[in-house]
């Protein structure tokens, strides 16, 4: 199965979501990709209804580290999955960078949301200065064993791969290293946990638009998408999500 994941980041209101509801109500998605949209928390009960009606998946964009406690602000893994709450976005890299989010941190909070029977979808990708000094492998390595440490259930597992240096830029990695990077990230979930590895999706984000999307689905190791700035206009989104079929 494919997916195509929205990531609205803070980028969204009221008005802007009700637009989005209205085109999605006169459209036709597909049947053969599992579409899917991370909404900042104070939406959530928003979008749940429609979304939810057309079998579309309802993620967050971060969890708690903690399980529950004195932590204001925080939002546990617990209050996702009671608000009806599919998937979770951890480990992306304006919270590694922005927020000061650790491997450990994103480790525990892989833990926390596998506790609660929701799905983790982790990002991981290289900087531009690693990119250029031919790191890309050595980071994507150490992300996925630090992320992953101790974590055997990963049957629910998404990873998306973000480099860090295409995501909001309009910069898109080449095809040619979107599959070299996906497939070693596939080899090395391979060695981690053998045949089990086969479960794991893996998406690739960073400036997906209708323009790239085809010819990024065209290559077989890529299992769809996580869509940022795109995915604010519904249509565009569902054009991604047909260039997929």
């Amino acid at each position: 199965m494919k997916y195509i994941i929205a990531n609205w980041k803070m980028s969204i209101d009221d008005a802007k979501i009700d637009k989005f509801l209205n085109t999605l109500k006169t459209q036709v998605s597909s049947k053969n990709v599992v579409c899917g949209v991370a909404t900042p928390f104070v939406y959530i009960n928003k979008v749940l209804p429609t979304l939810s009606q057309y079998h579309w998946l309802v993620g967050a964009q971060n969890v708690s580290f903690a399980e529950s406690g004195a932590y204001t602000g925080e939002i546990s893994a617990k209050m996702l999955r009671e608000q009806g709450v599919n998937f979770c976005i951890v480990g992306h890299s304006e919270r590694r960078v922005m927020f000061g989010e650790t491997d450990e941190i994103v480790n525990t909070k892989i833990q926390r949301l596998l506790e609660q029977n929701l799905t983790p979808l982790l990002c991981i990708g290289e900087t531009l200065e690693q990119h250029e000094q031919n790191k890309t492998n050595l980071v994507l390595k150490k992300q996925l064993q630090s992320d992953l440490a101790d974590i055997k259930y990963v049957d629910k597992l998404i990873i998306a791969y973000e480099p860090v240096w295409a995501i909001g830029t309009g910069k898109s990695a080449s095809t040619k290293d979107i599959q070299q990077n996906i497939l070693f990230i596939k080899q090395t979930l391979g060695k981690m946990y053998g045949d089990k590895s086969q479960d794991i999706t893996v998406l690739y984000g960073g400036s997906v638009n209708p323009k790239n999307a085809q010819s990024i689905f065209l290559l077989n190791c890529v299992d769809g998408a996580l869509v940022g700035g795109a995915s604010l206009d519904c249509q565009k989104f569902l054009d991604i999500v047909h260039s997929m079929q």
